[in-house]
């Protein structure tokens, strides 16, 4: 089976499933390992850990393998990296996504953490690198990796510094996701994606670069292209007529919240709402960065609970509102069923509330319950439509 590692703090769920169902659509019998769970593409069964432990690592590859997959796109965590969970692999590729705050209750610091991902590259069989050179840790990696495949939709590859390149010509985004123009070493082309927002043209063009480095023809994957579906809870839209747009993602770190608040806003001709919280006995520095994010890219914020955990809600929530300069707009609202139900009911037509935070998650975790919830079944159910 051939193997992807896709490592970076957000993207890595959403480049696993395009390279995944792209690959599928060109002949592959394609395989997921990550966040949403293990298994052959449309058959996935949820786990615990985005990388799980060395042994179940080797025990879901070779399942796949007696199943038949001959091509797997696998989620790196740095807590994976760290611990070593996928020494023993050969990777036909690996890809880096981008770096910002997360883990920072694991690892420390940033430098502790980029150094984590890091070892992706440095101490692992990591085949053909392909690099975000928007990113800055990114560009600075490019200069270690001769070899790699920069890709940038922000005009940060100059193809004649590089080795081979794919990069973002333009982008034009519009209801139905993005028309994306773009050049690379393999040829140029123009892909219609139903993907939203800015970063998600990134992580599709990192898979583009990707199965062009492994040798897949560039004709083939343009003809593919239009049939890639969006992935379950990340940036997934729910609509139905009268009614405002849902959208429902996974960012739960300040950048990955700032970044779906801009896509978002691409689609939004009313106000933007953001409903959101924080995880308990996990990284308390994010919270007032991800309620100041909130208040200057959101219209309407409402700050409720994402898996207290041990911890006291309002106290995670009051950390939130110290990050933001007039907490007192804020709508604070314990009980997430109930404070995603009350944005629902209160947006008008041509407003788009985004729920951040839970994305695929079927639970919200208070004390040490887990109890059944899921944001993408409230908002279908309030809009009448399917999850």
């Amino acid at each position: 089976m051939r193997l992807v590692a896709v490592t970076g703090t957000n993207g890595k769920t959403t480049t696993t499933q395009l390279l995944a169902q792209w690959s599928q659509l060109l002949g592959e019998t394609s395989a997921v390992m990550g966040t949403v769970g293990n298994g052959l593409l449309g058959k996935v069964i949820p786990t615990e850990n985005t990388t799980g432990s060395a042994v179940d690592v080797q025990h879901v590859l070779a399942s796949l393998v007696a199943q038949g997959a001959t091509f797997g796109a696998m989620e790196v965590s740095s807590h994976g990296l760290v611990q070593h969970r996928v020494a023993a692999l050969k990777f036909a590729a690996s890809v880096f996504t981008n770096l910002s705050r997360d883990h920072l209750d694991y690892h420390g610091d940033m430098a502790h953490y980029e150094a984590a991902k890091w070892m992706l590259y440095s101490t692992h069989h990591h085949g053909q690198a392909i690099v975000n050179a928007d990113d800055e840790v990114g560009r600075r990696w490019l200069a270690s990796l001769p070899d790699a495949v920069a890709v940038s939709m922000e005009g940060h590859i100059n193809p004649n510094c590089h080795g081979r390149w794919l990069k973002a010509e333009a982008v034009d985004y519009h209801d139905r996701g993005a028309t994306i123009r773009f050049a690379s070493s393999w040829g140029e082309g123009e892909i219609e994606s139903r993907l939203m927002g800015a970063f998600n043209v990134s992580n599709l063009l990192l898979a583009l670069a990707t199965l062009l480095a492994l040798g897949y023809p560039l004709t083939d994957l343009l003809k593919t292209a239009a049939r890639l579906q969006p992935v379950c809870g990340r940036m997934e839209v729910f609509s139905a007529p009268g009614k405002a747009t849902v959208v429902v993602d996974y960012a739960h770190t300040p950048d990955a919240l700032e970044k779906a608040l801009q896509a978002a806003r691409l689609h939004c001709a009313g106000k933007l709402w953001c409903v959101f919280g924080c995880g308990g006995d996990r990284d308390k520095g994010k919270r007032p960065l991800m309620g100041a994010i909130a208040e200057e890219f959101a219209d309407i914020v409402v700050v409720t609970d994402d898996n207290p955990r041990t911890e006291e809600p309002r106290a995670i929530i009051n950390d939130i509102l110290a990050g933001m300069l007039d907490a007192g707009q804020v709508r604070v609202m314990e009980g997430r069923a109930e404070a995603v139900t009350n944005a629902i009911m209160q947006a008008k037509d041509n407003d788009v509330v985004l729920i951040a935070g839970k994305g695929h998650e079927d639970y919200q975790i208070v004390g040490t319950q887990r109890l059944d919830y899921s944001d993408r079944v409230t908002a279908a159910r309030l809009l009448g439509v399917i999850a």
